[in-house]
């Protein structure tokens, strides 16, 4: 799997500093269990959070500070065990975690899809397109988007940013091809229109914060249908 489209800066800072919608760090979280190239600037950028953190002056506690927080973290020997378990999971890196599983989808999307991809129960948009919401909206729209070879979006721009993770198939753009791996990272500025040009159905996991902004009388008029 060879990506060439990748995540902006300001996209990985905010993924970093936690402050991206659960949507829109479900989408990051899955690309970067695909992408090393960008796994290695998260790390960058979190040991950069880290080290600020470091030079922060500690703050003045209560006496009994430490009691309560032993307290709080009086938990008994089998939640620790599946603490440890989990924490064993998560750093084993995805591509064995998707190996062991015999999955093609990327591991932190298991946590929000109970299906392989030819089992998800799709609801159809129009003809050719269809799509699978996940629980996880917040202010935005968060779901798994399947488009027959040879659709396309309507043209569109953005009030907000989108994050497009291709799963399966690609599609091309005034940006450029996206294959699976890659990851269209998009703001108010870009306008595009993505048509699949593979000779598969082309799926992908898309978010966004704010709703499109359609930019053809057509696009405007069935939005309401498409969710977005």
């Amino acid at each position: 799997m060879s990506i060439r489209h990748h995540l902006d800066e300001a996209t990985l800072l905010s993924y970093a500093a936690g402050s991206l919608s659960q949507g829109m760090a479900l989408v990051v979280a899955c690309h970067l269990s695909m992408c090393p190239q960008c796994r290695e600037r998260a790390a960058a950028q979190e040991a950069v959070g880290g080290s600020l953190l470091e030079d922060l002056a500690p703050a003045q506690v209560s006496a009994d500070t430490l009691d309560n927080l032993l307290a709080m973290l009086d938990v008994s020997a089998e939640t620790m065990a599946e603490v440890q378990a989990e924490t064993v999971r998560k750093e084993t890196a995805p591509e064995e975690r998707a190996r062991q599983t015999g999955s093609h989808l990327p591991a932190p999307l298991g946590d929000y899809l109970p299906y392989a991809l030819e089992d998800v129960p799709w609801k159809k948009l129009v003809s050719g397109i269809s799509y699978y919401d996940l629980d996880c909206q917040s202010g935005g729209v968060s779901r798994l988007m399947r488009i027959a070879p040879g659709k396309n979006i309507l043209p569109h721009t953005h009030k907000g940013n989108e994050l497009t993770l291709v799963l399966q198939g690609s599609f091309c753009d005034e940006i450029g091809r996206f294959a699976r791996g890659d990851i269209a990272d998009l703001d108010e500025q870009v306008e595009h229109q993505p048509l699949v040009d593979s000779n598969v159905d082309c799926i992908c996991l898309i978010a966004t914060d704010a709703p499109l902004k359609f930019t053809t009388l057509l696009g405007r008029l069935v939005q309401p249908v498409t969710g977005f």
